[in-house]
């Protein structure tokens, strides 16, 4: 058993639950979001209201940074007086340079942090920090927990409906003829962040109904490789699409419980209003 105090640490990126929002040994660095020349931290002084509104009025597609090295060395240094060691968890470093701000940042404070790519983001940081303060109640060690979270990580799986092309389009992610032509034949792409944290492109399905069976028509299949405990359903503004969507996994695969969450302004700079998505694990 250890009595050593370990802080856990964040980006924006992450589903944070109500009790995770509230502990006091979870910390979270924003994300930035840039529109118009003006810079907004995600979840600090831009709501995801506020984000849509933009999105729609706005020509100028606006943009996500990473969080500066600076805000990590404050926090490094905060954390320095009360703790002995912390774990960061952060966004895939082939999404975000995030990661590289966080070791820079523990570095130039000098304090020992533990920092682990999820290769996902979302409610897959979600569950490993859920996994990492369970294990750090338990009495383990910073370093066990570390290695046991970054196994972990690589049994996250999820599948991502695009709410709009329109993103990818403005954000110069596709062309304008592929824009038109999948607007024109309502197609809606499948995404999946794959073990290594890139995203892939699993299939492009014309229209969002299909889209949604597909999505749980692979779930079925997963789910029959490997038992899985529980489904996290993410939405962007479309929380009665996430409850339908609940109301089929249920269904389909009863026995399994399902959580729904919003993602955060950052992701829906990229998403657009009206993505959903699934996240899971194949192995506890």
């Amino acid at each position: 058993m250890t009595n050593k105090k370990i802080a856990f640490v964040t980006d924006s990126t992450a589903y944070l639950t109500e009790e995770m929002r509230s502990h006091p040994d979870v910390y979270v660095v924003p994300i930035v979001v840039i529109s118009e020349g003006k810079q907004y931290e995600d979840g600090v002084d831009l709501t995801s209201k506020q984000l849509y509104e933009i999105i729609c009025n706005v020509k100028e597609v606006p943009k996500t940074s990473q969080p500066n090295v600076g805000k990590f060395y404050e926090l490094y240094e905060k954390l320095k007086r009360d703790y002995d060691h912390a774990i960061a968890i952060h966004v895939s470093s082939k999404l975000s340079g995030t990661i590289s701000s966080s070791i820079a940042g523990k570095d130039q404070a000098g304090f020992d942090v533990e920092v682990i790519d999820s290769h996902s983001l979302s409610f897959a940081i979600t569950d490993l920090i859920a996994k990492g303060l369970k294990l750090r109640n338990e009495g383990k060690e910073v370093r066990f927990i570390a290695e046991e979270l970054r196994l972990l990580a690589k049994n996250s799986m999820n599948l991502i409906v695009l709410g709009s092309l329109e993103q990818l389009y403005k954000g110069g992610r596709m062309s304008g003829t592929s824009f038109l032509l999948g607007n024109f034949l309502n197609i809606k792409p499948i995404l999946s962040i794959d073990s290594n944290g890139e995203l892939n492109l699993v299939e492009r399905i014309r229209s969002e109904k299909k889209a949604i069976t597909k999505i749980i028509s692979l779930l079925q299949e997963s789910c029959e490789r490997n038992p899985v405990k529980r489904i996290n359903i993410v939405h962007g503004n479309v929380r009665e699409k996430a409850m339908s969507l609940k109301k089929r996994i249920n269904k389909e695969l009863p026995g399994i419980e399902t959580v729904i969450g919003e993602i955060s302004t950052s992701l829906a700079v990229h998403g657009g209003e009206g993505t959903i998505g699934v996240f899971w694990n194949i192995k506890e």
